[in-house]
């Protein structure tokens, strides 16, 4: 009976030892414990949402994983019953530690000779561990992995710990949580998921490496079905339901993660990098559709060509789309830069506002006439993009055929500089070159420009002539200082109109939108900026690099883009607004007599009759003659003014009767001199040509030469020269 009393005596002895000495251990491990942390701050990928919440780009963590911040509501009710029916049937119950499940884990240990069968860990245990990084390698690790579960049900409630089970469950490589598994292998958010694909997210955790599906695809539908198998057996799941799933096929790769809007999300992050959701005002549905058609209009101009686009809310300003470029790995047009904040040239996307500040001016009206014919302001001499002129036009015509000449008289009249200070009240940052002030080639596309700041201008435009400052979430601009208007509601409305009569592209349909296209010198930049009664939309296209792409104008490469990214807006289209009121709506001989015919400050810069003058050789113009061989180059005579044909003499001799063409070309008969050069002084009505030899005895001829229009009525042109021959006493240099 003794020796009964002593072993238990010992036996009890040793009890308290192992329990003092696990109280001990379980004190240091409390001690060393890492903080618990909270899921609303847990370090997480930066995700980029549109209007509506819907994710557009999601970044990596700073460790580069895909780790991006979960909730269970915002994933499938069915993935939830089944994770917990398959890893932690008692997760409600139980404060962290399954003891059930423990007993049988070690039951089930011992029976199969030391082969771990299962481990017995509730889901609060496999999060302890997640948090950790350190897988169980032993026992200490075990009672680690518990003591820090009754840790996590003690700061945590319920829903935070399945939050974070949710949030940082590996799923291979750097895929961690379920929503990013979702997007990787299914493509699409865990909100809905079939049976069969919440099944393998279930089973991927458990050996996120080994069931990888785009590296072993067969372990991981074996892993599938054997969650399908197991609920199955608990009654968690009917039998026919879990056939039909393994009847599904399983991923073998991959899918990228969501790129939408991948300019503007790149500097959303780069403005608040601490931020874990940013949303922008974009609408994905558009975006994504825009990016579409920007990236296959970009391939059928030129593999070197970018495209990029800006829709917006004429109300609110709000960017419901932002297209960059074509594609944001394409390197052959650079798809890396943002083309919707590039400085490029405007071409002629500026003239609605022109005539716009001309209409507020009282100066001319849509149906006001206005000369199409060739003038100067100085030495500036602008031309219509087709080399021809038409005349007297209407200034309706004029804008809408967008030619050049009577564009820079509007301008001249109004002024460039106000056109500029015009530009900035809506919200626009023109770009002039240094202590520069603005001149009349601002009109044209002398000026730095963006497309945003172009989409600003226009929405004022569209807006009855309020600035609408762009908004796109990232900042919110404020119209402080900046709340005149661009121009007054009838002047805009008379711009809408005119622009609403733009002939459309092949693909478009008349009266649709009010639109205007541009086309930058050197056919550098593509243009087409447009609006209906809610939304506008600017297109640019052309090369990042600045080179010139031969034939790319607004008309056929930027248009057509547009008029397809408006029937993309589906119920968001809206009809042109109404006439305002005070709005004149006459033809021109109905007009007060003032508006008949636009006024300008010089009268004479805008007669119906102006008489044809030599625009070149002009005052001061030196031309040189020279030509190998022995005759001399011919002199080329241009005419501005007037309506031709013009006839040209030389020496009471016609020599030039084109039928359309302002230039004629005049051979001087001489022997062949170096060098030979046209001189008109400046102020003087006669020009001269005079060559020189190195030979001593050779003659030097001197034509003195006038040009001058000798009958206005017949528009002739009458060049007299005098021949003079001389001989030099040594040679001439």
């Amino acid at each position: 009976m003794r020796w009964v009393t002593a072993i238990g005596f010992g036996l009890f002895v040793l009890g308290c030892a192992a329990t003092i000495q696990l109280s001990a251990s379980i004190a240091e491990i409390s001690r060393t414990l890492p903080a618990t942390p909270d899921p609303a701050t847990l370090a997480v990928s930066a995700e980029v949402t549109d209007r509506d919440g819907l994710l557009l780009r999601p970044f990596t963590t700073g460790d580069g994983r895909w780790r991006l911040p979960t909730s269970r509501d915002a994933v499938d009710p069915r993935f939830l019953d089944m994770l917990i029916a398959y890893e932690d049937r008692s997760f409600a119950d139980h404060d962290g530690i399954a003891w059930s499940s423990m007993l049988r884990a070690a039951t089930q240990f011992v029976s199969a000779g030391g082969r771990v069968v299962s481990g017995g860990s509730t889901l609060t245990m496999q999060v302890a561990r997640l948090i950790e990084g350190e897988p169980t390698r032993n026992a200490w690790g075990k009672l680690r992995q518990m003591v820090h579960a009754r840790q996590l049900e003690h700061d945590l409630n319920k829903d935070q710990i399945l939050d974070l089970y949710l949030t940082l469950a590996p799923y291979g490589g750097n895929i961690e949580g379920i929503r990013a598994a979702s997007l990787a292998y299914f493509g699409k958010e865990p909100s809905r998921l079939t049976t069969a694909q919440a099944a393998l997210l279930v089973a991927l955790p458990q050996s996120p490496e080994a069931r990888r599906p785009d590296r072993n695809r067969d372990a991981a539908r074996a892993g599938r079905d054997k969650v399908l198998d197991r609920l199955v057996a608990l009654g968690a799941l009917p039998a026919e339901e879990a056939r039909a799933a393994k009847h599904e096929p399983v991923p073998d790769a991959r899918r990228e993660f969501p790129m939408l809007a991948a300019h503007l999300a790149q500097q959303a992050v780069s403005a608040q990098p601490d931020a874990r959701t940013i949303a922008l005002t974009v609408d994905k549905r558009l975006q994504d559709a825009l990016e579409r058609l920007a990236a296959a209009r970009a391939r059928l101009i030129d593999p070197n060509v970018s495209v990029a686009i800006i829709a917006a809310d004429i109300e609110s300003g709000e960017i419901l789309a932002s297209i960059g470029s074509a594609g944001l790995f394409d390197t052959l047009s650079d798809g890396y830069v943002d083309m919707t904040t590039a400085i490029r040239s405007p071409g002629s996307t500026l003239k609605p506002l022109i005539y716009g500040l001309a209409f507020e001016l009282g100066l001319a009206h849509p149906q006001s006439l206005i000369e199409d014919r060739p003038t100067a302001f100085g030495g500036y001499v602008p031309v219509n993009f087709d080399g021809f002129n038409r005349g007297t036009v209407t200034i309706h015509d004029a804008l809408t055929q967008s030619l050049n000449i009577p564009a820079v008289v509007v301008l001249d009249a109004v002024g460039p500089a106000r056109l500029v200070s015009r530009l900035r009240r809506a919200y626009a940052d023109p770009r002039l070159p240094s202590d520069t002030a603005p001149s009349l080639a601002v009109g044209l596309g002398g000026v730095g420009i963006t497309l945003r700041d172009l989409v600003s201008v226009y929405a004022a435009i569209a807006h009855g002539g309020d600035a609408v400052a762009l908004n796109d979430g990232i900042t919110h601009p404020t119209a402080e200082g900046l709340s005149a208007p661009i121009l007054d509601p009838v002047s805009a409305w008379y711009v809408a109109d005119i622009l609403a009569d733009v002939p459309p592209p092949l693909n478009g349909s008349p009266g649709r939108i009010a639109y205007k296209t541009g086309t930058s010198y050197g056919y550098r930049d593509a243009w087409a900026i447009g609006f209906d009664g809610k939304t506008v939309i600017g297109v640019w296209a052309g090369r990042p690099d600045g080179a010139p792409v031969p034939g790319l104008s607004g008309i056929t490469g930027a248009a057509p883009i547009l008029f397809e990214a408006f029937d993309r807006l589906g119920s968001r289209r809206a009809p042109l607004p109404r006439a305002p009121q005070g709005a004149i709506l006459a033809s021109t001989t109905e007009l007060p007599s003032p508006l008949q015919r636009f006024r300008h400050p010089d009268a004479g810069l805008v007669a119906r009759d102006a008489a044809p003058e030599i625009a070149f050789p002009g005052d001061g113009i030196t031309v040189d003659l020279r030509a190998g061989g022995d005759a001399l180059d011919p002199l080329m005579v241009k005419v501005r003014n007037g309506v031709p044909p013009f006839t040209f003499f030389a020496n009471g001799t016609p020599f030039g009767r084109p039928d359309f063409a302002r230039q004629a070309s005049w051979p001087p008969m001489a022997p062949a001199m170096s060098p030979c050069r046209w001189s008109m002084p400046r102020g003087a009505a006669t020009a001269s040509t005079s060559c020189s030899t190195e030979a001593a005895h050779r003659s030097i001829t001197s034509a003195r030469v006038r040009l001058r229009p000798i009958n206005r009525r017949r528009n002739l042109i009458k060049l007299v020269t005098n021949l003079v021959h001389c001989w030099p006493k040594k040679s001439i240099n």
